[in-house]
């Protein structure tokens, strides 16, 4: 079997990868984080402009434009992570509200939300969570009661990722109170700054408030401002659901990290010795690295049925599950690598990249829990992936 690249695509490589190098200087740094420092902005924005990110948004809605091409695709992924360079902005309002709009939303919101998001001018967080019901996301019981043109909502989020820095929300609201548990369910999107709103930051163990609770009280957004139709804000809410987990298993991403951690070995030394050259290291580090490469053999297919507009089937299924723990398996090795380095965390002299693969660590746990914990995702592949019978329920008492 010949997998070389057609000449065709050995020039879009080459065009990718001269384009980064001459324009490496104009890519934020660690030291840029906020936000919407004007640095990150700058450099989403250049690369919109050159297809390397937002590459299949229409024009009309801030992207680039191009018609899919998987290939093309794969290569800016591949050159990105070769360059150390970092990609196209993400999040919850990129990578999962902007595609479910795409889908789903009137034409409308697609004219109003899609570019200033796509820009990074508008950021999002996900109202889904709820104190009683995570997993169980349908139960949710926050709830909006029509009072003439709006709805008016009171109730708890929680584990709401960059609320504290959001301009809007999207946000799952039970508004037909009487309705089957998962119908009865809109789908609603408004600003944070709308009166009746607070946020209380939720301080997780990397140190940080990466997470936050929301609460409304008497919170009132136009009926108008619907995903959908109401009540039958469940569907959204999975098309939504379906961007996430695509987001947290990203191979792209876990392919940059193991490159950046084939460098750290090769560079970092023990009683003199490259850590490349240990042979426990080494191994774990072959085997991590043939689990990336299916990641992405699986993450083409995925994307084929995408474009084919047919379901991904079991391939869709399981990649958040493998891409979460893959990812937290990515930053042991890296720690475990650096020895008695590895552990530390805060400031001190000895850090090494800033304590960004503790930091991973820490946080990739989390994620393994977040956006559907394992035990769930494993149910989800067993039942429909794999067909096998669902789990017995406990008789009622």
């Amino acid at each position: 079997m010949d997998l070389a690249l057609s000449p065709e695509f050995e020039t879009f490589r080459a065009e990718v990868a001269a384009l980064l190098t001459a324009n490496a200087d104009k890519a934020p740094t660690s030291a840029d984080r906020g936000m919407k420092h004007p640095k990150r902005l700058a450099w989403q924005k250049f690369l919109i402009e050159h297809g390397l990110t937002a590459r299949t948004i229409p024009t009309e809605y801030g992207g680039y434009g191009a018609a899919p091409d998987i290939l093309q695709s794969r290569i800016i992924a591949e050159e990105f992570a070769k360059s150390g360079l970092p990609r196209g902005l993400a999040g919850q309002g990129i990578s999962m509200l902007v595609p479910t709009l795409l889908e789903l939303g009137t034409d409308q919101q697609k004219a109003d939300w899609i570019a200033p998001t796509l820009r990074g001018e508008t950021i999002w967080c996900q109202g889904y969570s709820e104190p009683g019901s995570g997993s169980d996301l349908a139960s949710l019981t926050t709830r909006g009661e029509i009072d003439g043109e709006d709805y008016v909502i009171n109730g708890q989020k929680i584990w709401t990722s960059t609320a504290k820095q959001a301009d809007m929300i999207f946000c799952l609201v039970r508004t037909e109170p009487d309705a089957k548990k998962h119908h009865g369910i809109s789908y609603l999107i408004f600003s944070m700054d709308t009166p009746g709103i607070e946020i209380r930051p939720l301080v997780d163990m990397t140190g940080a408030a990466n997470f936050n609770e929301v609460f409304f009280t008497d919170v009132r957004v136009p009926r108008s401002q619907i995903v959908g139709e109401p009540g039958k804000g469940w569907q959204v809410a999975n098309a939504t659901l379906t961007h996430e987990r695509g987001m947290l298993g990203d191979p792209n991403a876990a392919e940059a990290r193991l490159l950046a951690i084939a460098e750290l070995m090769k560079t970092e030394t023990l009683n003199g010795a490259p850590l490349i050259d240990n042979p426990l290291l080494r191994d774990r580090l072959i085997r991590l690295q043939a689990e990336v490469y299916a990641m992405q053999a699986n993450g083409l297919r995925v994307m084929t049925a995408r474009l084919k507009k047919e379901s991904a089937g079991l391939a869709g299924l399981i990649v958040k599950l493998q891409g979460c723990e893959l990812n937290h398996e990515l930053a042991r090795l890296a720690i475990d690598a650096l020895g008695e380095l590895g552990v530390l965390y805060g400031e001190t002299p000895y850090i090494k990249d800033n304590g960004s693969w503790q930091w991973r660590y820490m946080y990739d746990l989390g994620l393994i829990i977040g956006g559907g914990t394992a035990q769930i995702q494993k149910n989800i592949i067993a039942e429909r992936g794999l067909a096998l019978p669902r789990e017995p329920r406990l008789a009622k008492a």
